[in-house]
């Protein structure tokens, strides 16, 4: 027969709560252990980054732009006058003269205008001529009849100096010799009248004759203009150089003022460079530029900074002070360099894809020894195109990764495969 025991029960009950507790306070532990641990760094392909390296040194401040190749002069070639294309000799590309005859143009009414400012001047050099005529024997009657007074005014005085001798010797009678002396006196009022009647009619003649010689160049510079005009129908270049553009088609009808083509001179081009208004605030005109046309670089300066920004950009003007590569034309596209300045000592690296300068971002930085790489805040500084400068965050010597990393923007750690 069993003996029952005394506090088996109560004893087996302390172990059970016991072993609960253990088991509990294990679980506890196991799970703030868990919660310290931190979670699996993501891993990197090595190869897909783009490390570099702080270093501290010269670095030298720019920035780069987008642009096209242009003449620096461009001659636009405009329509004088109204009219139609009739014939287009040139098409763009072509190399022309200064008389290089580009296209024609028609205008029957211009033609006709020109024909009858002609017939005008030839009407009217014929009536000066008839006028010529008509005034000169005028002014030969006027001659004429002064040379008849001064005639008779020659016998009249002869007569009374008869008269007079002929009184001091008692031959003649007082009265006559003064009829004679009257009559001479006479004669010479008139011959002196008559002289001034010729001499005004001379003057007149000159008078009426310089106003039909102003009427005619009048005409004639009427005729000049509508012959050039005519003339002007077949167009020509106008300088020596590349035909740039024919902006207009036969059968065309063009107004006075329209541009018609363009020419240029391929061997004189300056760089247009489109930069971003941000960074233009330190540009000045002369400094030093480099202009890539993809088959060289062209040294050159700063000419021209454009005043206004057009969708976020300033058109900066390069000066090119090089010879242009093989292939360099109007219109390529180029990239270009602006240097802005050369800082002595400071702190740098690459420029990472979204580092701005005077700005604070995160980068990855590697840690030393391992594969690891830790994001880190970077204040950056003053920036050029490839490099920008490190005001807190790094040390001369760290690498970081400048490549875009914005797919681990929730990563504070990663781990760099190779």
């Amino acid at each position: 027969m069993d003996v029952p025991r005394e506090g088996a029960a109560k004893k087996k009950l302390i172990r059970r709560i016991i072993a609960g507790a253990v088991v509990l306070a294990a679980a506890g532990g196991v799970t703030y252990w868990l919660g310290k641990l931190q979670p699996a760094a993501v891993s990197v392909e090595f190869s897909t980054v783009w490390p570099d390296t702080v270093k501290r040194g010269p670095m030298l401040r720019n920035v780069r732009g987008m642009g096209t190749l242009v003449p620096e002069e461009i001659l636009f070639v405009p329509a004088i006058s109204e009219g139609r294309v009739e014939k287009i000799h040139m098409r763009a590309g072509a190399i022309v003269k200064a008389d290089s005859v580009l296209l024609e143009l028609s205008n029957p009414e211009l033609q006709l205008a020109a024909s009858d400012a002609e017939w005008q001047l030839k009407a009217a050099e014929a009536n000066i001529r008839e006028l010529k005529v008509r005034l000169e024997s005028q002014r030969l009657d006027q001659v004429s009849n002064l040379a008849k007074v001064q005639s008779e005014f020659t016998q009249a005085k002869l007569q009374a100096d008869r008269d007079e001798a002929l009184i001091k010797l008692g031959l003649k009678a007082d009265l006559e010799y003064k009829l004679t002396k009257a009559k001479a006196d006479e004669l010479n009022g008139r011959t002196k009248i008559e002289g001034q009647r010729v001499e005004n009619f001379t003057e007149s003649v000159e008078a009426q004759m310089a106003g039909q010689r102003v009427q005619i160049e009048k005409l004639r510079a009427a005729w000049d203009l509508k012959k050039q005009q005519v003339m002007q129908l077949k167009v020509r270049a106008g300088a020596a150089g590349v035909l740039q553009q024919m902006a207009v088609e036969v059968g065309q009808k063009v107004l006075p003022g329209a541009v018609l083509a363009k020419v240029a001179q391929p061997t004189k081009l300056k760089a247009e460079l489109k930069i971003a208004e941000t960074q233009t605030k330190d540009i000045v005109i002369g400094q030093q530029a480099t202009i890539d046309t993809r088959n060289g670089l062209i040294p050159g300066r700063v000419s021209r900074i454009d005043p206004a920004a057009i969708n976020g950009t300033v058109t900066v003007d390069v000066k090119l002070e090089g010879a242009l590569p093989a292939g360099a034309r109007p219109d390529l596209s180029v990239d270009g360099t602006v240097d802005l300045e050369r800082i002595a000592d400071v702190v740098y690296v690459g420029r990472p894809v979204y580092g701005q300068p005077q700005s604070t971002i995160t980068l990855f930085k590697l840690v030393p020894g391992t594969d690891e790489a830790i994001r880190v805040p970077v204040k950056l500084g003053r920036a050029s195109v490839n490099h920008i400068e490190i005001v807190e965050g790094l040390s001369v010597g760290d690498t970081v990764l400048l490549s875009d990393m914005s797919q681990h923007d929730s990563q504070n750690r990663i781990k760099l495969k190779k």
